[in-house]
């Protein structure tokens, strides 16, 4: 529960942060940095790169660029969409996840799936809106749903990345990658004369540093140590089930420090969608409860 309403915040500390006119890239970058010192710390220090020797350039390259491409993407979002919204969107991973897996032969399409799928779908619709009713921006309705399929092909790269690597240490390798490529990105942007969200600096008011801390000490150190804590004793099925309260956190909490309206359409199709969630991980049996797992921000 702690770890999903930490995870669940994200969203919010950012909004903060970008108001008070911090660049997109500068807040991510901040939080990945900071956030990995922190679980490179817990995990054993150098420890860490000797443990995750032989494929420490998989975590560096195409560890670091997935998970920038999905924070990047998602937050970019906020932009065009309220942060429920994003967050309901967002959670529509794990029927991607089903599908593909259902495409790919690795999991049998049972009435079980089909039903999921069609509650999580169901829910995007009752939250996008028809024309009657106003919708969504298409903008940020691309880069949500976008990023969420992103992660869907990310997350099974993940649990072979990790295999015999404590789930610690790899989120220490993972966070401090995608800080130095956000680094690495914000000096190309400079190099070219981009500006916007692309900017890397340092030169923030003074509103902007506390959103920013609480990312990487909240959001990432206390929310991944958190979710690997709750994930050796619950394993990965009932640690999804416990991680649906995120949206409704993000939600409740966006309502509460954003003053975003918590409409009812909001409200049925988060449920529809957290339902969905709920069916795909309630499978059953032992084989489940050894699949591996991995953090969903």
């Amino acid at each position: 529960m702690l770890s999903a309403c930490c995870f669940g915040a994200i969203s919010i500390f950012v909004v903060l942060a970008t108001r008070a006119g911090a660049p997109l890239l500068t807040v991510l970058a901040l939080r990945y940095l900071l956030g990995s010192v922190g679980l490179f710390a817990i995990a054993g220090g150098l420890a860490v790169l000797r443990e995750a020797r032989g494929r420490l350039w998989r975590y560096l390259v195409l560890g670091g660029i997935g998970q920038a491409l999905i924070a990047f993407g998602s937050l970019s979002a906020l932009r065009f969409i309220p942060v429920g919204a994003l967050v309901f969107l967002f959670y529509t991973y794990p029927s991607w996840i089903a599908v593909i897996a259902a495409m790919r032969g690795t999991e049998r399409v049972t009435a079980r799936l089909v039903v999921a799928l069609l509650l999580s779908l169901g829910g995007v619709a009752l939250m996008v809106g028809t024309p009657a009713h106003g919708s969504l921006h298409p903008a940020g309705l691309a880069l949500a749903l976008g990023s969420a399929l992103l992660y869907a092909l990310y997350v099974p790269f993940l649990g072979a990345l990790g295999a015999g690597v404590r789930p610690t240490a790899s989120g220490a390798l993972i966070t401090g990658a995608t800080g130095v490529l956000f680094v690495l990105v914000g000096i190309a942007a400079a190099l070219f004369g981009l500006g916007g969200d692309a900017v890397l600096t340092l030169r923030l008011q003074g509103e902007a540093f506390p959103p920013i801390l609480a990312l990487a000490l909240v959001s990432t150190v206390v929310a991944f140590s958190a979710f690997f804590a709750g994930l050796a004793v619950l394993g990965p099925v009932r640690t999804g089930i416990v991680s649906t309260v995120e949206p409704f956190f993000a939600s409740v909490l966006a309502a509460l420090v954003l003053s975003e309206p918590l409409g009812a359409r909001t409200l049925f199709g988060g449920a529809m969608i957290a339902a969905a969630v709920v069916l795909l991980q309630l499978r059953g049996g032992r084989a489940s409860d050894q699949a591996p797992a991995a953090a969903s921000n």
